[in-house]
């Protein structure tokens, strides 16, 4: 079954961004990069089994559990304690209002223990290439994550330590970033080159496809096989209710997430239908921005889609418009019941029928007892999906249907200027060259991780 849901994440973004921000590492430091690949998975015809030289038919002998294990390890000699691991999951938690089930949790602790290891190994390859992230550069960032609440240092750390986490697993996570892209830098950066042919060919694929249709969608990929394809959907449907409980998309993504863009929140940036596997563009183009659909049947899984925007290629979009408003809002009472609010709404919208332009908006709004609120420069893409459609076909002086219900009252927006957005262009050479080489950092720092997991000596307890 395909489930499509719209996020409460879209209209909630900057109400519960902060501790999600600290999940989402890489945007915290501002060292994020942006991938645009999609999951590479093995094809059904055994490519990868005659790889291996495997039999066809496969008895396994004993019994690989990892959840029996406990959540403790060594790795090169460093000791990932359970407390770090509880400690890590705490923020998860709390990023997700605490609303997470006994089960989500146990898959959470054995992904979390995953991450530390890789976290682990990053600052031990960038401390034997000699890089080394001083103390109070990560205190540093530390209090700009504690600014974000309001908070003092020591305020956030005794707000940390009442929901069972710690300062010093937030500053553990900091200095794993910091120490992974310096070690990037250093390392495979100075390697990476583009050539002025390559970015050529881009500008030239944008401009021949001006006004086609893109969207930008994060994924979250769960491989399958056909013998636990029913409970790996079972899972991905899990994670949809936690998302539309409030939980984040991209933390998710990080945690669960087996594509390549799992380091980036799932975000595959923007792309063009076409580019998608079949499942995934049918899916895209139904779509609402904000919906989330899921389980999606794919090769070698399933997937969970997020539509995070969609536009149209190297074209002026209107949702970047900024309109001048005034809003003319009256409160109910408490106390007040639907009937009674259906009649004052009445009331209000017959009113409003009268505004001619927004001169009469303020002796409007005083006769029916209305409070008047002046908004500028407010782009269309920031209001409520909702209105974003009916404010770009409204002329200057027109009205908003009435909105709003019991608890908030009732409320109409009034057009009383629009600047309209300057045609889109082509991203200039020097940003597309920027792109390409971080894409390409961005791969190569995956495969310089998977060759320290390969290489690691790993003891678990």
């Amino acid at each position: 079954m395909l489930l499509v849901v719209s996020s409460p994440n879209r209209l909630l973004r900057g109400v519960r961004s902060g501790l999600r921000t600290l999940l989402l590492s890489s945007a915290l430091l501002g060292v994020g990069v942006h991938s645009v690949s999609a999951q590479t998975v093995a094809d059904d015809d055994g490519v990868a089994s005659q790889q291996l030289n495997l039999p066809k038919d496969v008895t396994v002998f004993g019994k690989s559990d990892p959840n029996v294990r406990k959540a403790t390890a060594i790795v090169n000699g460093r000791i990932i304690t359970g407390t770090d691991v509880d400690q890590r999951l705490a923020l998860i938690i709390t990023a997700n209002g605490g609303k997470v089930s006994d089960e989500e949790k146990e898959r959470l602790r054995v992904q979390v223990l995953r991450n530390l290891i890789d976290e682990t190994l990053q600052i031990q390859e960038a401390a034997a290439n000699d890089i080394r992230v001083d103390p109070a550069e990560v205190n540093q960032s530390y209090e700009r994550v504690a600014a974000n609440f309001r908070q003092s240092p020591s305020q956030f750390e005794t707000y940390l330590r009442e929901r069972g986490s710690s300062s010093a697993s937030i500053k553990r996570q900091i200095e794993g970033e910091l120490a992974w892209s310096r070690l990037q830098r250093r390392n495979i950066q100075p390697f990476v080159n583009v050539s002025e042919e390559e970015v050529k060919s881009v500008v030239d694929r944008l401009n021949a496809a001006k006004g086609s249709d893109e969207v930008r969608i994060s994924e979250i990929y769960l491989s399958a096989t056909p013998e636990n394809h029913a409970q790996v959907a079972a899972n991905a449907r899990d994670i949809i209710e936690q998302i539309q409980k409030g939980g984040s998309f991209a933390a998710y993504a990080r945690q669960f997430s087996e594509a390549s863009t799992q380091s980036v929140g799932g975000d595959l940036g923007w792309v063009r239908p076409t580019q998608l596997p079949a499942e995934l563009a049918q899916a895209a183009n139904e779509m609402q921005v904000g919906q989330i659909a899921g389980p999606i049947d794919t090769v070698g899984g399933v997937s969970i889609i997020y539509v995070m925007d969609k536009r149209k290629v190297l074209t002026a979009d209107p949702r970047d418009a900024l309109l001048s408003l005034k809003q003319l809002s009256v409160l109910f009472p408490q106390g007040t019941t639907k009937d009674q609010a259906s009649a004052k709404a009445a009331s209000f919208a017959a009113a409003v029928k009268e505004i001619k332009g927004c001169g009469q908006a303020n002796e409007v709004g005083a006769k029916i007892g209305a409070d008047v609120v002046d908004n500028d420069n407010v782009k269309v893409r920031d209001l409520p999906p909702q209105l974003q459609e009916i404010l770009a076909n409204l002329q200057v002086g027109e009205a908003t249907p009435p909105f709003g219900s019991i608890t908030d009252g009732v409320r109409v927006l009034v057009v009383c200027g629009r600047d309209d957005p300057a045609s889109a262009n082509a991203p200039n050479a020097d940003q597309i060259m920027a792109q390409l080489e971080e894409e390409r950092v961005n791969k190569r720092a995956r495969i310089y991780l998977r060759d320290l997991r390969r290489d690691a000596i790993i003891e678990y307890n």
